[in-house]
């Protein structure tokens, strides 16, 4: 589908990709990595052709489209949120318009048995063929679809572009992108503008996506869930692992292991054949022998060892000791307008040393929580009461507003440094991507990224006991997402985080809220208990509607003033019987497939929940399949009986139209 041969990239002195090459194709899913500064999104604007290689050559064979998603800086404006979409839809959209101009074409010819109303009746045929095969009927409810993923609501659809905000215009890039259907999505950081519940969509969209994809994201999870094939770059030249990133970081160790090896037994070769050429230079007798073994070195392809980066650990500056309770909310309301509510009868109780995190759909009020809680937010009633010598230290992604624009970046941690925290700075600011000269820069140069980092990393060594952070991972590379999550793992505070990020949160928290219709609602355990406890929820909540539907009765409305004569309508009841049966049959096939699988799944979970599950009487790893399988399964199951009952009401509708 698209080849790379032999590219090189530099800027300046800087080598980016010494011939590399690389091939994606089919339904490829790959991920590229590497650290920060390797050329990873140069590598996916190269691919894009938006940038254009020093040497080498991009091929790209006949046909094959390429939709690109940069991580920011996009823009839209002049047109409602549908129209935008709409204007992505490529061939369908061309054919509407096409269809349109030929009925107004239509509607001019006098003479409807004309040779030219005929040709204009086959073309607009023709036309029509082509889009119903490109499923153009449907580009309506598929453009909804991709908003509602999105998390996008319904009001919002005829709103104009420019009234929503940067993170909002960068799902309106990924929703135009994803219904353009390239043969090729390139995505870099497509996870920083959303909230868990539209990632988990995206997720599900792009494991069914039937073209190719290259990505780049921090979200590890993510990552693991979407790419197959993973690509790092490093020292100017790529490796490839046929497996998810996971599997990268375990066979990178089993490979770096080899490579030192080799690279260990290479530079004793080197120093051995260096000895006897500096021992046997200048002896005429041993010249044809030492010059062979230059010539040798010289042609030896020499193995480099990639700069090893030392683990920062870093740890909090030590704080006062608070009291038991951290914060407590009794009825909170909050409104911007008086009239309507953000949230509604809010309590909560935060205790010392908790770590949580605040999810739910964008607009859903997190932010607005958070900054109530770090009280830079008025509320119009409720109590909040800060517990016994709390000190709150909040971030958010505006945080970088307040650096002064005039000092460096080390003067800019040196303002908010005290203690042994001050001998580190420079090997803290390395953690968080500011290296080398990196940190005599003024912050006014520096990009809306690196002030964020640079915020976060000035709040960390400011002493708090209760931290409050927002999307604090956004701008983070892999590293320095470690070092933060082991640093808030060591914490010995109170911790609330705003993040979509499923590994860090799961790495930290131990308790999820979530944020829903104004209210708040607490699930135990981290990101994966919580989205387990939602599949569960949404499982119990389609087999209530199944059972729901064995007992409906359905029933033909007939207007009163059409008299029917009874032979009329026992022939009707036996057409509707005869087009119904089957798929009554069918349902009632999957009902039954369901209930099966629903009580092997409880099974499962009483199984999987005993404690002698872990001490060696089961078989964790085939049991754990079996369960997921079926879960799998029973999903499947659900998809199909939402399909026939469809079916089955459309048949009945239709009937009910008839008489």
């Amino acid at each position: 589908m698209i080849s790379l041969n032999g590219i090189s990239v530099r800027y300046g002195s800087k080598i980016l990709f010494d011939d590399v090459s690389l091939r994606v194709s089919g339904k490829d899913r790959v991920s590229l990595v590497g650290s920060n500064g390797a050329g990873k999104s140069t590598m996916l604007k190269v691919i894009a052709g938006l940038n254009v290689p020093d040497s080498g050559e991009v091929a790209l064979s006949k046909h094959t489209t390429i939709g690109y998603l940069p991580q920011e800086g996009i823009e839209y404006a002049g047109k409602t949120l549908y129209d935008e979409i709409y204007s992505s839809a490529g061939d369908i959209n061309k054919i509407q318009q096409e269809l349109t101009a030929i009925e107004k074409e239509m509607s001019e010819v006098n003479d409807t048995t004309s040779d030219e109303f005929m040709d204009l009746i086959n073309e607009y045929g023709e036309l029509q063929e082509r889009f119903q095969m490109l499923d153009g009927f449907r580009l309506k409810s598929k453009i909804e679809k991709i908003l509602m993923g999105l998390g996008f609501s319904e009001s919002d659809i005829n709103r104009m572009t420019d009234e929503f905000s940067g993170g909002w215009q960068m799902r309106i890039a990924l929703a135009k992108l994803l219904l353009s259907n390239p043969s090729i999505l390139l995505l870099d950081e497509p996870t920083n503008h959303l909230d868990i519940e539209s990632l988990i969509w995206v997720e599900n969209y792009l494991k069914a996506y039937l073209g190719a994809i290259v990505l780049v994201s921090h979200d590890r999870s993510f990552l693991d869930n979407i790419a197959d094939r993973t690509v790092e770059i490093s020292l100017g030249n790529v490796t490839e692992y046929s497996g998810n990133y996971s599997f990268y970081k375990m066979e990178k160790e089993v490979r770096k292991e080899l490579l030192e090896n080799q690279y260990n037994n290479q530079q004793n070769y080197l120093k051995q054949q260096e000895k006897f050429i500096e021992r046997f230079r200048y002896k005429s007798t041993k010249a044809r022998a030492v010059q062979s073994r230059i010539k040798l070195l010289d042609k030896m392809d020499k193995i480099e060892l990639e700069d090893e980066e030392s683990t920062v650990k870093f740890s909090f500056p030590p704080a006062t000791h608070s009291g038991k309770v951290a914060i407590e909310i009794e009825g909170l309301i909050k409104s911007y307008d008086g009239k309507h509510n953000v949230l509604e009868n809010i309590d909560l109780l935060i205790s010392r040393g908790e770590k949580i995190c605040l999810v739910g759909v964008n607009g859903a009020g997190k932010s607005t929580l958070t900054r109530i809680i770090a009280g830079l937010e008025p509320i119009n009633s409720g109590i909040i009461k800060d517990g016994h010598l709390v000190e709150k230290k909040f971030y958010a992604q505006n945080q970088a507003e307040t650096l002064d624009h005039n000092r460096t970046v080390l003067e800019t941690m040196e303002t908010s440094a005290t203690g042994d925290i001050t001998k580190n700075l420079r090997s803290i600011l390395g953690s968080f991507l500011f290296r080398g000269d990196d940190v005599f820069k003024k912050v006014g140069v520096l990009s809306g990224g690196e002030k964020s980092r640079l915020a976060l990393a000035k709040m960390l060594i400011e002493p708090s006991n209760f931290l409050i952070l927002d999307e604090p991972t956004n701008h983070l590379d892999m590293r320095s997402k470690e070092v933060l999550m082991n640093a808030l793992n060591k914490y010995e505070g109170t911790v609330l985080i705003v993040s979509h990020d499923r590994e860090f949160i799961d790495g930290i928290v131990n308790k999820v809220i979530e944020v829903k219709g104004k209210k708040i609602r607490t699930y135990n355990g981290n990101a994966k208990d919580y989205l387990d406890a939602k599949e569960k929820e949404l499982v119990s909540q389609r087999a209530d509607e199944m059972r729901l539907s064995k007992h409906e009765t359905y029933r033909v409305d007939k207007p009163a003033e059409k008299k029917v004569s009874t032979h009329e309508i026992k022939k009707k009841k036996k057409e509707l019987t005869r087009a119904t049966q089957p798929i009554k049959t069918k349902i009632k096939e999957l009902e039954d497939e369901a209930k099966g699988l629903e009580e092997r799944i409880a099974k499962l979970e009483i199984i999987m929940g005993s404690p002698n599950f872990y001490s060696g009487s089961y078989d964790i790893i085939k049991t754990t399949n079996e369960y997921n399988n079926l879960k799998d399964g029973l999903k499947y199951v659900y998809s199909k009986w939402e399909e026939q009952s469809a079916k089955l009401s459309e048949i009945e509708k239709q009937f009910s139209n008839e008489n």
